[in-house]
């Protein structure tokens, strides 16, 4: 029997955090996507199955969610004292771009077991912890990945439970080293709050800051909101989305990410734009009750474009760190003062984050950043793509 000529990958299809995607090891991508950037991002648009003008990517990977529209490339590692380098692509759905200017920290628990199963590790313990040390190559920064081992094997089975994801699993525990470089500014605009004014629509107190991914958080008061809100509530609402997608882009600019506002329509992925409130009781989408004793804050993200089922890894540093700083909205949010970690609601339950931070010369230094997840490999085999795809 013959078949259409196609392109066949190996690929590996998993779950990290609340998070899907693709995963490749750099080396069995074709020569033609490995050296350069252009096929490479036709062939992995292809792959998840865009872009859908029905944004639904039936014919692809995806599960048209930003939680789903994600491949990952992992390769041994050029920098000294790393195991692997790994580059995050997020997809969009029904536009013909990928954004490789940030990370996800959900997918990044799925990066370690990817690569102890690829054989990128070496010294894997027979039992135990294996601490494999990832280079975010999007963002230049490290990431300590902490994996379960048994008998050898990354260990998928586990107690450890995630809001936002149906099943237990094993934890992974996650370091995010200096997410924001000594050099570079934790708070860009140099300023804990600032007044981000937004033409027709508004000026908002919001606080602007890199730590795991540049985030501009905003008080959901300011905003129309209580903070307790779920999906069907935001991103049934068009203009709620476009006047948040407007917001989001004069933030861009503020923070120095942009240069012109048409730049923030092929930088979707970062800033990411998020709402804070103070602790209060709500029904998570799972129907599983959140009180004010669970919490010490509320946070909203949007992701893409679409407010988020949980809340993206990379945000979660980004609420760590700006908690921790007394004086920020986020801070203030989760009552004021000094703390090296809070619980905050989100969609479908909580989540706790913590961060480590120094002062020199009155500028914040974070040390660190953690959080766990989970991962699980749920396909691994090849994926395909039609012969001209990288034409």
């Amino acid at each position: 029997m013959s078949y259409e000529p196609q392109i066949t990958v190996r690929a590996t299809y998993m779950r990290g955090g609340t998070s899907k995607g693709t995963f490749f090891n750099i080396k069995d991508l074709p020569l033609e996507a490995q050296n350069n950037q252009e096929a490479k991002d036709k062939l992995l648009l292809r792959v998840v199955g865009s872009p859908d003008p029905y944004k639904k990517q039936i014919d692809g990977m995806g599960g048209a969610t930003s939680s789903t529209s994600k491949t990952v490339l992992v390769g041994k590692s050029e920098k000294h004292d790393h195991d692997v380098d790994y580059y995050f692509g997020q997809v969009s759905i029904d536009k013909p771009f990928m954004d490789w200017s940030g990370n996800c920290g959900n997918l990044s628990s799925a990066v370690g077991p990817f690569a102890i199963k690829s054989g990128l590790v070496d010294n894997v313990p027979q039992d135990g912890i294996c601490c494999v040390r990832i280079w975010q190559a999007n963002i230049k920064k490290t990431i300590l990945c902490y994996v379960p081992i048994k008998n050898g094997v990354v260990q998928e089975i586990g107690d450890y439970e995630i809001d936002g994801v149906a099943f237990a699993a094993a934890e992974i525990k996650l370091e995010f080293v200096e997410p924001v470089d000594p050099s570079e500014e934790l708070f860009p605009t140099g300023n804990l709050v600032d007044d981000l004014e937004v033409p027709g629509v508004g000026t908002f107190k919001a606080t602007m800051i890199t730590a795991g991914i540049p985030t501009i958080f905003l008080n959901a008061d300011e905003l129309g909101y209580k903070g307790t809100e779920l999906q069907p509530d935001i991103n049934s609402d068009e203009d709620a989305l476009t006047k948040f997608e407007t917001i989001r882009a004069y933030g861009a600019i503020k923070m120095g990410l942009i240069s012109d506002i048409k730049e923030a329509q092929t930088r979707a992925h970062t800033p990411k734009i998020a709402f804070v409130s103070k602790p209060q009781e709500y029904t998570a989408s799972s129907g599983k009750q959140i009180t004010t004793s669970d919490i010490d804050l509320n946070v909203r993200a949007l992701s893409m474009g679409q407010l988020h089922h949980a809340m993206m890894g990379t945000a979660s540093v980004a609420i760590g760190v700006a908690a921790c700083v007394p004086g920020t909205l986020v801070n203030i949010a989760a009552g004021g003062g000094e703390k090296d970690n809070v619980t905050f609601g989100h969609p479908s339950g909580t989540l706790k984050v913590g961060a480590i931070l120094s002062q020199q010369d009155d500028k914040y230094k974070v040390e660190k950043a953690s959080m766990s997840r989970s991962a699980r490999v749920i396909m691994d085999g090849f994926v395909h793509v039609p012969a001209d795809t990288m034409k």
